[in-house]
């Protein structure tokens, strides 16, 4: 049975072998059309798991079972080894699953700080904002992930794409993520932007936080996956290891639905014909 959260503490950090999330036998469906049929996937600490598809390929609806933002019609979700129910964002952000989304959600006009900290002001002892608390905080947070960033002033609208990615991941992480959901993290920035968001990621792992990262750039996933998980049509073609596949038996699971044992030599053939 399943259990409610709203009212409870985040189930305590299991043994290093059990999932920080487990999600079992997923199914959600939009009228007659199931989006996702019976998926099974899982995150560790300190992992990467790649979830990739074409367009419809239900890993979207998925990770959104995840985030709390749509309900499964069945299937459960396991926290550190516990089944919970999550019905809402602020459940999910409550048992430290954070979503990034690919429009990062900050507020453009107002600069680091004031995202870091939007709706969870701190206040000194008289009751005003406490501007130096939040700029200390976000400096020593974001200076741990990005240690080139300087711009802690400057409205966020002015900053780069990878900047932006820095503000949105620091503010997940410090209000005690360890879930972290990252949807596109580097669609439309430059080489240079994309190699910083690849080093938080990387940073981010060795501080043991789990990763499920949609994308459909299959360069990124390579760079920065330890498992990837592909779905088509709304199933899961299966779950592999980055470092035992080629990006070809991965384009063959994406396109045809076959694992790497079931590609011949002409199917091979066909992803580059």
């Amino acid at each position: 049975m399943s259990i409610a959260v709203n009212s409870q503490a985040v189930p305590a950090p299991a043994p290093a072998e059990v999932p920080v999330v487990e999600m079992r036998d997923m199914c959600v469906a939009f009228g007659g059309v199931h989006a996702v049929q019976n998926v099974t996937v899982d995150l560790r600490p300190g992992e990467v798991v790649g979830l990739v598809g074409g367009n419809g390929a239900g890993k979207t609806t998925l990770i959104r079972t995840l985030s709390g933002a749509h309900p499964a019609d069945s299937g459960q979700i396991f926290i550190n080894g516990q089944p919970v129910t999550i019905p809402d964002p602020r459940t999910a952000k409550s048992l430290g699953v954070e979503t990034i989304y690919q429009n990062l959600a900050l507020a453009e006009n107002i600069d680091a700080p004031a995202n870091f900290f939007l709706g969870r002001e701190l206040r000194s002892r008289f009751g005003s904002l406490d501007d130096g608390a939040m700029e200390s905080t976000t400096r020593k947070v974001i200076g741990r992930l990005n240690p080139n960033f300087k711009n802690f002033k400057t409205p966020v609208m002015s900053l780069s794409g990878g900047q932006r990615q820095a503000i949105a991941i620091g503010r997940a992480i410090h209000f005690n993520a360890r879930v972290l959901i990252m949807d596109e993290p580097t669609a439309a920035l430059g080489p240079a932007e994309t190699a910083q968001v690849r080093e938080v990621i990387k940073q981010l792992k060795s501080e043991g936080i789990g990763i499920f990262l949609i994308s459909h750039d299959i360069h990124d996933v390579f760079d920065l996956a330890d498992r990837i998980s592909v779905m088509l049509h709304g199933r899961l073609v299966g779950t592999v290891n980055k470092s035992e596949v080629t990006t070809d038996e991965v384009l063959a699971m994406i396109i045809m639905g076959k694992l790497p044992g079931e590609i011949s030599q002409r199917d091979l053939a066909e992803l580059h014909g």
